[in-house]
C-alpha cells in the first residue's frame, strides 16, 4: 500500500491519500481524541502523540498537529497507523454509526433559497476544499446570512476567513440575490 501525502493550505495539517475509500459518504470530523470514539481509524491515529484532529474524507485522511510537534517527527507514525489499519480490514467507523452529510434540515419560508445554497455548496465549493482536505457545512440562513461550519484542514486555517468571505461569499450573492453574508459558526 503506497501512501501520498499532499500540503494544505493550513500549516497544522496535512492530508493523507490511502489510495482506496476512507468513508463511502459523507465526512466525519472528531476535533479531539474525545470525540474520535465511533472510528477506529481516528482512535488509532489519535494514539499518535502530537495529533490534535482527524479529518475523515471520501478518499483522504487529514490530520491536524498540535504546535509544538513537527511535521517530520510524527509523519512517519501516522503513515504506519493508516497503512496497519487499512491492512487490518477493521471499518473506519464502528457499525451503526454513519458520517455527516454535512447539511442542516431547513423548512419553511426560505426553504427555495436553502435549497440553492446547500446546491452551489455541493457543486461548487465542497469539492473544492476537499481539494485542500477539509469539508464546509451548512449550519442554516436567517434574514441573508448564510452560517457555514468549516472542518479538518479549513478549520482554524489562516486563510479560511478569506475563503469565507471573499470567496464563498461572492459565490453565494453573485447566484443567490437574497445573501448578503457568510459568518463561520463554531460546533
Amino acid at each position: 500500500m503506497f501512501i501520498q501525502t499532499e500540503s494544505t493550505p493550513n500549516p497544522a495539517t496535512l492530508k493523507f491519500l490511502p489510495g482506496q475509500a476512507v468513508l463511502e459518504v459523507g465526512t466525519a470530523d472528531f476535533p479531539s481524541a474525545d470525540t474520535a470514539a465511533k472510528s477506529p481509524l481516528a482512535t488509532r491515529l489519535f494514539a499518535v502523540s502530537g495529533v490534535s484532529g482527524v479529518f475523515l474524507g471520501n478518499d483522504f485522511v487529514t490530520v491536524t498537529k498540535s504546535d509544538d510537534v513537527e511535521w517530520d517527527h510524527i509523519k512517519p507514525n501516522l503513515l504506519g497507523a493508516i497503512m496497519e489499519h487499512f491492512q487490518s480490514g477493521a471499518p473506519v467507523m464502528d457499525e451503526g454509526e454513519t458520517a455527516s452529510s454535512g447539511h442542516a434540515e431547513h423548512t419553511g419560508e426560505d426553504g427555495e433559497i436553502v435549497t440553492q445554497i446547500k446546491e452551489l455548496l455541493d457543486t461548487r465549493v465542497r469539492p473544492a476544499v476537499a481539494q485542500d482536505g477539509g469539508d464546509i457545512t451548512f449550519h442554516g440562513f436567517d434574514r441573508g446570512v448564510v452560517y457555514l461550519h468549516m472542518q479538518g484542514a479549513c478549520a482554524g486555517c489562516p486563510s479560511s476567513t478569506l475563503t469565507l468571505k471573499m470567496g464563498i461569499e461572492n459565490l453565494l450573492r453573485h447566484y443567490i440575490p437574497e445573501v448578503t453574508e457568510v459568518r463561520p459558526v463554531a460546533v
